[in-house]
């Protein structure tokens, strides 16, 4: 064990000082989505899938940085990353939809002025809802209509229609 040190020793301490690094910036990126999230009022469940995306994206940037720190070659990396790229660009060009509710979701939780609760109406031609926001998840919205239905709506056409508030929390005023 003391010869790898020995052998490794800066890359050892380069290792530790990104992992140091990369859990710092990570808590601040989850400490700062949780405090947009309690104050913009939305779900502790929405800014914790905020943060796993958050920190997927810093392991994936902490891979790239290991990768040079282990001494890697810059070509090397330039193949490796281009052909992952490659596949992953095809991938998503077939789940493109997904990709774009998960998108949206992001978007939502960081300017989406409705929460739930309230009553919105959406101005959709071929099927207008009206109805109060149950949940806000990565993928839909989970709407109630008033004669108890519920219905999913994918984020991304959330964000395409327009939508009109008609009650700010409707969930608390029927309880009362």
């Amino acid at each position: 064990m003391y010869t790898f040190y020995k052998t490794y020793q800066t890359e050892v301490i380069y290792t530790a000082v990104l992992l140091i690094i990369l859990l710092s910036i990570r808590a601040i990126i989850v400490i700062a989505v949780k405090r947009i999230g309690k104050r913009s009022g939305t779900t502790e469940v929405r800014a914790n899938l905020i943060g796993r995306y958050a920190t997927v994206t810093i392991l994936l940037v902490g891979f790239l940085i290991e990768s040079f720190i282990l001494g890697a070659d810059f070509g090397d990396i330039a193949v490796v990353f281009s052909s992952v790229f490659a596949v992953i660009g095809i991938a998503l060009f077939a789940i493109w939809s997904i990709l774009s509710n998960v998108t949206s979701g992001v978007i939502m939780f960081f300017s989406f002025p409705y929460k739930v609760g309230d009553k919105i109406k959406i101005h959709d031609k071929d099927y207008p809802i009206e109805a109060i926001i149950e949940d806000i998840r990565a993928f839909q919205l989970i709407l109630r209509e008033d004669n108890g239905d519920l219905v999913t709506y994918p984020n991304n056409l959330i964000l395409q229609k327009a939508v009109t508030l008609i009650q700010k929390d409707a969930l608390d005023d029927s309880s009362i």
